[in-house]
């Protein structure tokens, strides 16, 4: 059961397996971002005139592939560059280049405006990940300019990148679950010289790349884009920008989702130990699922428990023996971890799970590898996206927390309790900024949007990426009258492309219509 090239670029987009948390005082000495995209020093800025044409190729750092296919009707997607200041202190200074995407309102005579997408990560491509899911989001293009881009340090935005591809292959293949003093020192060595990789290649971009500038590039994107308000889509760590924007942006919110919501009063601890509890309660679900088809399930075993016995006996054996994957390639451990993660993303990709666990159990690593390759950004031609790189230089400039290695291995207990076979893998993902160059400046996230529009919150029950629990959180921290808690009781990250018709009309209502919701709204 190959993946196609459009499934395997809806893996490539969805959220990855890092830690993700918030924001509270970042520390910036910009002006008050309030008021500062309307100071005279950005005014060239805020009237520049983008130019618009037809899409080129993605960039290698987007993830390659051919040009976005036209949109239903024949129309064209359409790419232009915005220029945003590097440093927002210093708005008169050096720019960096964001890349943008659109496709035109169908209806011109009854557009809304822009409705701008941000699909996670972080560290995702906006420019190839619209197109990639536009038809789940036709129906808002009767009324919106449907919009993207690029955040500074991903895909052809300035990208962040930190190795080249036989470098990354390397890296990815390492033990980044260490089992001894020696192991611990190889990934210790690993961690230090891939810091290193970004901080000579990125350079002056590396400081600049937290999701504060993000925001304040969407607002500089929305007054060019000529729109009064930002109306907005964000999925998964877009959740935790739109959360910031709305927190500095407040009475410039229009109409706004949030889909597969990031729990903002969530630290790196937490946040990490929460994803463990996540991708368990995913597995579980994946594995009762499998005994409940009973003979149609190739995986072994009569209960939850014999099913999972066999995926940790299957990953034990590994450490230490990789079997052969793709080419000269072999499936180690931590890319078995990383491709079991990737196919719990969606109910859709639970037979390529299924089929992957039982040929891994046979000594065919091809489907794991494969899906770990999707989660890190490597084409089929063995070139990388930044989506991995982007994903580190964007959390490590954003969490001020700096766990060592032996820091990371004290915390192991609570993390093997709460899934014995992602605890170890989540646990030691702890140290992954410990040798990084440039200081975080985040604990606690701060979303908190009095006077802002209703922002409507949707939470998944199954979510393994960002626990249902992140949503109500994100309700309460937007603060009274402003978060609209709206629940699917479904599997998958993410809800409006779930499938399920109740959660997208509820959506679809508000954003097209402004119609909202009650607040406790539940989907199925």
């Amino acid at each position: 059961m190959p993946i196609s090239a459009g499934q395997r670029a809806a893996l490539l987009t969805a959220a990855t397996v890092l830690l993700a948390a918030g924001c509270s005082d970042s520390g910036d000495d910009a002006a008050d971002p309030g008021t500062a995209t309307g100071s005279a020093g950005l005014s060239a800025l805020t009237s520049q005139k983008l130019s618009w044409a037809p899409c080129p190729a993605p960039s290698a750092a987007e993830g390659g592939g051919p040009p976005p296919s036209p949109l239903p009707g024949g129309a064209t997607w359409e790419c232009s560059f915005l220029q945003a200041p590097l440093d927002w202190a210093d708005p008169e200074g050096e720019t960096v280049e964001l890349a943008l995407i659109r496709a035109r309102a169908r209806d011109a005579s009854k557009r809304i405006g822009s409705l701008v997408f941000n699909f996670g990560g972080p560290g995702g491509s906006g420019v190839t990940a619209l197109p990639g899911f536009a038809a789940d989001y036709e129906s808002l293009r009767s009324r919106y300019d449907l919009v993207s881009f690029d955040p500074r340090g991903v895909g052809r935005s300035d990208p962040v990148e930190c190795a080249t591809d036989k470098e990354l292959d390397a890296y990815y293949a390492l033990d980044f679950t260490p089992d001894d003093t020696a192991e611990e020192r190889t990934l210790s060595d690993a961690q230090k010289r891939y810091a290193k990789g970004c901080e000579r290649d990125a350079g002056a971009v590396l400081p600049h790349v937290g999701t504060e500038n993000a925001a304040r590039d969407m607002d500089l994107m929305r007054q060019v884009l000529g729109d009064e308000k930002l109306h907005y889509f964000g999925i998964s760590y877009g959740t935790e920008l739109g959360g910031v924007y709305a927190h500095m942006f407040p009475k410039n919110v229009g109409r706004a989702v949030f889909d597969a919501v990031v729990d903002p009063e969530a630290g790196v601890e937490d946040g990490a130990l929460g994803q463990a509890k996540g991708f368990q309660l995913a597995l579980d679900n994946f594995a009762q699922d499998c005994v409940d088809r009973g003979d149609e399930c190739s995986l072994p075993g009569g209960s939850v428990a014999e099913i999972e016995a066999g995926i940790t006996d299957l990953l034990t054996a590994l450490d230490k023996k990789p079997i052969p994957g793709i080419g000269d390639r072999e499936l180690t451990q931590t890319q078995a971890t990383n491709g079991i993660a990737q196919a719990l993303y969606s109910k859709e990709f639970w037979p390529y799970l299924e089929q992957g666990l039982d040929a891994a159990d046979g000594g065919d690593g091809a489907l794991l590898l494969s899906l770990s390759d999707s989660m890190n950004g490597r084409g089929e031609n063995g070139s990388y996206s930044n989506i991995q790189a982007a994903n580190a230089a964007i959390n490590c400039v954003d969490f001020k927390e700096r766990y060592t290695l032996g820091q990371a291995k004290e915390r192991l207990g609570q993390f093997r309790e709460a899934s014995p076979v992602f605890g170890d893998f989540m646990g030691w993902s702890l140290a992954s900024c410990s040798q990084w160059p440039v200081p975080g400046v985040w604990e606690h996230p701060d979303v908190s949007a009095p006077g802002s529009a209703p922002i409507l919150v949707v939470g998944n029950t199954g979510d393994p990426a960002t626990p249902y629990e992140g949503a109500r959180s994100m309700v309460e921290a937007l603060g009274k009258g402003v978060g609209v808690e709206v629940t699917y009781e479904g599997e998958g990250h993410g809800a409006y492309n779930g499938g399920s018709a109740c959660v997208k009309k509820t959506v679809d209502e508000y954003l097209l219509a402004g119609k909202v919701p009650a607040s406790g709204t539940v989907c199925k």
